[in-house]
């Protein structure tokens, strides 16, 4: 059974002007996204700024994250690493601390080969109990985990049972599906490609664009899923201005500033992001205005 189907929001990690992590805050919009429809908690990924949290904060925000969400929806913890005793140690804690699932990104810098992605993947999967989501995003972090590759860890570990698939490429997408028989359970990491994710397969998106509109991305998914196709494509076509200014800059410069043009009080980012561009950001409001999102 998935850890969820539809709109899971690869959540911010809202700070207090001095980059301390705001736990308060981090209530307040868990709270907001499930008011919105949302279908999944996302913490400590790309959006939340794992790669600058310190193993602490690491461990403390996903354990707000399960205490705040208080098992309405899942929350599904990033606890991927370029060091494999590193993930499998930030597994481990966010099975302790009562993470439902697992996000884990292949690993970066190291550039792996296949046969250490499946070594990386297997170790980390033997250590917990807890049900992994792969994350393929070789834009990021130079590594793409093939679809051959996928097939591998998906039949040989139980506990392997989805993938997050952000390189862009349908094409990979579509052999990775075939190649594990259409069970393995798929999710689109591209807020612009929800819907052709669906339509082969898929079921869901682990989204940058929910943190802004839950119940837009929540529902694009169920129309799919109830047969309102027509629903489904509108929701996704108006959308992509929105999702292209989303992504305008490095992730998650535009959303953190998009949530705190709606009064959501996120915070700053941490070093090295910085803030948006006064043309970026213009474009970011006139994309968010003409979507019908409210500013303050």
């Amino acid at each position: 059974m998935a850890i969820f189907k539809g709109a899971g929001v690869a959540i911010v990690t809202p700070m207090y002007d001095n980059e301390e992590v705001n736990y308060d805050k981090l209530e307040e919009i868990i709270n907001q996204q499930i008011d919105g429809g949302t279908d999944s908690i996302i913490i400590t990924g790309t959006t939340g700024e794992a790669s600058t949290l310190t193993m602490e904060e690491h461990r403390k925000v996903i354990k707000a994250a399960v205490e705040f969400t208080k098992h309405r929806i899942p929350v599904i913890a990033g606890t991927g690493s370029n060091c494999t005793k590193t993930a499998i140690q930030l597994s481990q804690e966010a099975e302790e601390d009562g993470a439902d699932g697992l996000l884990i990104v292949t690993p970066y810098y190291n550039k792996a080969s296949q046969a250490g992605l499946v070594k990386h993947y297997s170790q980390i999967a033997q250590s917990t109990k807890l049900p992994i989501i792969m994350y393929n995003v070789p834009g990021r972090t130079g590594c793409n985990l093939l679809p051959e590759t996928v097939a591998t860890l998906f039949k040989q570990e139980e506990n392997i049972v989805g993938l997050k698939e952000a390189t862009g490429n349908m094409a990979q997408a579509s052999k990775t599906m075939y190649l594990t028989d259409g069970k393995l359970d798929m999710y689109s990491g591209e807020d612009g490609l929800v819907l052709p994710m669906l339509s082969i397969g898929g079921i869901g998106v682990i989204s940058v664009w929910s943190n802004i509109a839950p119940r837009q991305v929540h529902d694009l998914c169920y129309s799919y899923f109830n047969g309102d196709m027509e629903t489904a494509q509108k929701l996704q076509r108006e959308a992509l201005p929105l999702v292209d200014a989303l992504f305008s800059d490095v992730n998650p410069i535009p959303v953190k500033t998009a949530m705190n043009l709606m009064g959501m009080e996120v915070g700053p980012l941490r070093a090295p992001l910085c803030d948006m561009s006064d043309a970026a950001k213009a474009k970011l409001i006139e994309a968010m205005k003409n979507y019908g999102l409210k500013l303050v």
